[in-house]
C-alpha cells in the first residue's frame, strides 16, 4: 500500500507541477527517486505520462482521471487574476495556499516587481506552525488535529521570534481564527513579515489562505492591519465567491 500511496501522491502533484522530473516528483511526494521513477515509468507504460528528455507531462488519460478539471485547478483559475489585481493595489507579492496534510502548499502567485527571498513560489510548501498561511488553514481544525499535524515535522526556532510550543501554537491559531487574519512577524524568516486571510465558503470551512509578505524594512506590522490586511480580506471574498457558487 505504502507504493500506491506514493504513487498517488505523484499523480496529484501534476496538479501543481504540469511538468515533472524525477527529482521534482520523488519531492512532491516524498519517494525515494528510484522508486518515483519506476512510478513515473509505470505512468508512461500506460500512457497516463509522456517523456520527453528528461520531463514527465501528463497526457489526456491522466486528465481524464483527475476530471476536466480538478476543484484545485479551479481555484487557481479564479484566484489568479484577483492575486494580481491585490498586488497591484499593495505593490507587494501576494500568493494563495491551501493546507496539503502537514504543510501550506502554494498553488498561485502574483509577483511584485521588488523580490523578496521568503521561499514561496507556485509549488512550494511551507511549515504550518510558523506561517501565517498555516496558522490560518488550522483556523477550524480541532486541537488534536491541530497537534498531530505539528507532531508530524520538526518545530524548530527559525528565528528568535518563532513560536515552537505546541501550546503557544495553538494559542496563535486561535487568535488568528478570533481576528480573521494572521500574522508571522519574522517567525518563519528574520526580515520578513507576512499575513493571510482564509477564502471561506457556504458552510463556513476554510479552502485557501491569501497571503503577503514583505520586508520588515519596508512594511510595518501597522501597514499590514491598517493598509494590506483590507486588500487581502476582498481579494479572498472575490475569490470565495464563485466557489460558494460552484457549491
Amino acid at each position: 500500500m505504502a507504493g500506491l500511496a506514493k504513487g498517488l501522491a505523484i499523480i496529484e502533484a501534476f496538479s501543481v507541477h504540469p511538468v515533472m522530473s524525477v527529482a521534482d516528483a520523488a519531492r512532491a511526494s516524498g519517494a525515494t527517486r528510484a522508486a518515483a521513477r519506476r512510478c513515473l515509468l509505470t505512468l508512461v507504460e500506460l500512457n497516463y505520462l509522456e517523456l520527453s528528455g528528461r520531463d514527465f507531462r501528463p497526457l489526456p488519460r491522466l486528465r481524464r482521471l483527475g476530471g476536466m478539471m480538478s476543484e484545485r485547478d479551479k481555484l487557481v483559475q479564479i484566484a489568479q487574476p484577483l492575486l494580481e489585481r491585490a498586488r497591484d493595489e499593495v505593490a507587494e507579492s501576494v500568493s494563495l495556499a491551501v493546507l496539503d496534510d502537514n504543510q501550506s502548499l502554494f498553488i498561485a502567485r502574483a509577483q511584485a516587481e521588488h523580490y523578496v527571498q521568503t521561499g514561496v513560489r507556485v509549488g512550494a510548501y511551507l511549515p504550518l506552525y510558523c506561517s501565517a498561511t498555516g496558522r490560518i488553514l488550522l483556523g477550524r481544525h480541532t486541537d488534536d488535529d491541530i497537534t498531530r499535524r505539528l507532531s508530524r515535522q520538526p518545530m524548530s526556532a527559525r528565528s528568535p521570534r518563532t513560536l515552537t510550543t505546541v501550546p503557544d501554537i495553538l494559542s496563535a491559531i486561535r487568535t488568528a481564527a478570533k481576528n480573521g487574519y494572521a500574522i508571522s512577524d519574522e517567525e518563519l524568516a528574520p526580515g520578513i513579515r507576512s499575513m493571510a486571510v482564509p477564502v471561506l465558503v457556504a458552510d463556513g470551512d476554510i479552502v485557501a489562505a491569501v497571503s503577503v509578505s514583505a520586508a520588515t524594512a519596508r512594511v510595518k506590522v501597522n501597514d499590514l492591519r491598517k493598509r494590506l490586511l483590507p486588500v487581502l480580506l476582498n481579494c479572498a471574498n472575490q475569490i470565495a465567491q464563485p466557489l460558494k457558487e460552484l457549491r
